[in-house]
């Protein structure tokens, strides 16, 4: 819900806070009312049914009004504090992280001295500090958890400007050598393609140089997996182990370089004279394919007629 407060004198003024939007909170009332009403109804139907096999029937629809009516104030108590709820779910792992760490300390202070408490501090605080390793995997974490709320920014911006949907399930985070590696629940109101359009979007709103999107399951595009990449790995400089090896003691040797030719220079050599053996002769046919009769002598007797 939205707070503010008017103008104060002197000058002062007040911010605005908000934990609900306004929007949020009717919608939410909205459908506490009708979770009510359809808990009510289909509990107390039931329950007055399966009451009127025992009882009189007048007697069971007041028991199923006994039952239905608590379990429409339940389902509406508890659609009515969902925003409420889904608000702790999206901060549960910072909120589980602050308790750990209150707790530690409240712990360590109440059954250590002051100057063991000051050193164990110091210690938990300044080695992953002092380490390069652990360091880089605390802020990869951190990082993490950054760039979950961060989508989900990016997400509620995208659905503003639909003006329809809801916003995803935020599953899970790891860190890559480049950024992270963030898993998305899509519901309905947004798409792969839809998100395809805005990577640019998406990656300015988690500080990071590019954004990739793609479909981790073949059988649900609803799964999808983004790449957010903040650093380009490709281009460092990496030890090789080969350095050790050589002998600096070793004398380098001038290697003279070859000659190229740049064109080619043969001998004159004298071409043989191939000379192919004679072909014999086609016999020349007709123009209906058949070959053309043999010449014979006039005194030889013609052996057309015969044919």
């Amino acid at each position: 819900m939205s707070k503010s407060s008017p103008r104060r004198p002197f000058g002062g003024r007040s911010g605005t806070v908000t934990v609900i939007e306004a929007k949020v909170h009717r919608s939410s009332a909205r459908n506490a009312r009708l979770a009510f009403v359809l808990t009510a109804v289909i509990v107390g139907l039931l329950s007055a049914v399966v009451a009127a096999s025992s009882i009189h029937p007048i007697l069971a629809v007041f028991v199923g009004a006994a039952i239905g009516i608590p379990c429409g104030a339940l389902a509406w108590v508890l659609v009515r504090i969902w925003p409420v709820i889904r608000l702790l779910w999206w901060w549960s792992t910072e909120i589980v992280l602050s308790v750990l760490l209150l707790t530690f300390w409240v712990q360590l202070a109440n059954h250590t001295p002051t100057l063991v408490t000051l050193i164990v501090v110091a210690l938990v605080v300044g080695v992953p500090a002092a380490i390069p390793t652990i360091r880089r995997q605390v802020i990869a974490w951190t990082w993490c958890l950054v760039v979950r709320h961060r989508l989900r920014v990016c997400f509620a911006q995208f659905i503003i400007a639909n003006q329809s949907g809801s916003l995803p399930l935020m599953l899970w985070a790891r860190p890559t050598p480049v950024g992270e590696r963030v898993w998305v629940y899509l519901r309905p109101g947004l798409s792969m393609t839809d998100l395809e359009g805005r990577l640019d979007k998406i990656a300015v709103t988690c500080h990071a140089s590019t954004a990739l999107v793609e479909r981790a399951s073949d059988g649900n595009a609803a799964y999808l997996r983004f790449d957010i990449k903040r650093r380009e790995v490709l281009t460092a400089q990496v030890n090789s182990p080969l350095v050790d090896v050589i002998n600096p003691d070793t004398p380098t040797a001038d290697r003279p370089l070859p000659v190229i030719p740049t064109a080619l220079d043969l001998p004159d050599v004298d071409a043989p004279t191939i000379t192919l053996p004679a072909q014999p002769k086609k016999q020349a046919t007709t123009a209906n394919g058949s070959k053309p009769a043999a010449f014979s002598a006039p005194d030889a007797e013609d052996v057309s007629d015969w044919i």
